[in-house]
């Protein structure tokens, strides 16, 4: 990190080299009211630069606090973004393609936290993507433990929305706390619940039964356990859930479906996954770890217990680190590892 003359200077091909430092820079910068400029966007990547849900997440934040914006468009592999005063408000942002709605909502939730005031969002595109939270993850296992902050959400899901024609639609209200409790994530006290589900739309009814079928004999869980639905979606596609439901969290991994991807892949997909969460005591799985960071750095601060710390949640720290005052420290446990943050 270096001071610039416009504000702070962000490398975004430090560490995994992601869309994931634009989106943390750019939410902290509209958090702090300091202007960032961010070179190198995505440079880890196979094609480097903007696309069209990171332009989206751009004009989402900017929209929230007003923000003067040089270099947003397709493909710009630099952004100088200077934030004005955040607002609270009714907002509705649409991605365009069918790119994630989810990683906008997470762009722009930790400014409206800071508001005080209540706000309501209405998000179109993906729903259900690769490479991203589904909408599922964020109701089930994101925003019930910011809700231990003190924070009040509430989401529907309108329609779903699957890679390529997307269109799916979702509200969610966002009200801050007004003030912040600390967190303590570190045991996932008893299994409450565990359940999956076989999700389609305009597909053959015989994938989600081969789905269910697969579930059934790698889980070896009871068969109402796992359900299968056909859901609204303007075009065609296919998700896996499988859901645990502990006394201090959940854990919500999905895979899904696309073009010469057998059902019993994409259903092995989903096991797999849930098997890495399984394979250690860790409450916090790798993708909540790395999306905690950023509400407890803003917040009280606190602690949780991770697996193995992935290069996606190292270089989201370190992006935190050049733009707030807050101590990050992460150290090997029994469990995994114990991530604190000190505000």
């Amino acid at each position: 990190m270096s001071k610039v003359s416009e504000g702070i200077e962000i490398d975004g091909s430090q560490g995994e080299g992601g869309g994931q430092i634009l989106r943390t820079a750019l939410a902290l910068s509209a958090c702090r009211g300091v202007p960032v400029h961010i070179r190198n966007i995505r440079q880890g990547r196979q094609n480097p630069g903007l696309m069209r849900q990171h332009l989206a997440c751009v004009k989402a934040i900017a929209d929230v606090c007003g923000a003067d914006v040089k270099g947003a468009f397709i493909g710009a592999t630099a952004l100088a973004f200077t934030p004005g005063p955040i607002r609270a408000g009714d907002y509705r942002f649409a991605v365009g393609t069918a790119g994630s709605s989810t990683l906008v909502f997470q762009t722009v939730l930790p400014a409206l936290l800071m508001t005080g005031q209540p706000s309501r969002l209405t998000l179109v595109g993906g729903t259900h993507n690769p490479m991203a939270p589904s909408f599922d993850f964020i109701e089930q296992a994101f925003l019930p433990v910011l809700r231990q902050q003190g924070g009040e959400f509430s989401c529907q899901l309108h329609r779903y929305g699957f890679y390529p024609v997307g269109a799916g639609e979702w509200t969610v209200t966002v009200k801050p706390a007004a003030a912040y409790r600390r967190l303590c994530l570190e045991t996932r006290g008893e299994l409450v619940t565990a359940h999956a589900r076989c999700l389609s739309a305009k597909i053959p009814g015989h994938i989600v039964a081969r789905e269910k079928d697969r579930l059934l004999r790698r889980l070896k869980w009871p068969e109402e356990s796992i359900s299968t639905a056909q859901i609204d979606s303007l075009g065609p596609g296919n998700s896996v859930i499988v859901q645990m439901d502990y006394a201090h969290i959940t854990e919500l991994v999905a895979s899904h479906g696309a073009l010469n991807i057998s059902a019993e892949k994409v259903a092995d997909s989903a096991v797999d996954a849930l098997r890495r969460y399984q394979s250690s005591s860790a409450p916090v799985g790798h993708y909540l770890a790395d999306q905690l960071l950023l509400p407890l750095a803003l917040g009280a601060g606190g602690s949780f217990i991770t697996g193995k710390l992935t290069e996606h949640c190292r270089t989201n720290m370190n992006v935190i680190r050049q733009l707030l005052a807050v101590s990050i420290d992460a150290e090997e446990v029994a469990q995994g590892w114990r991530v604190t943050v000190e505000t």
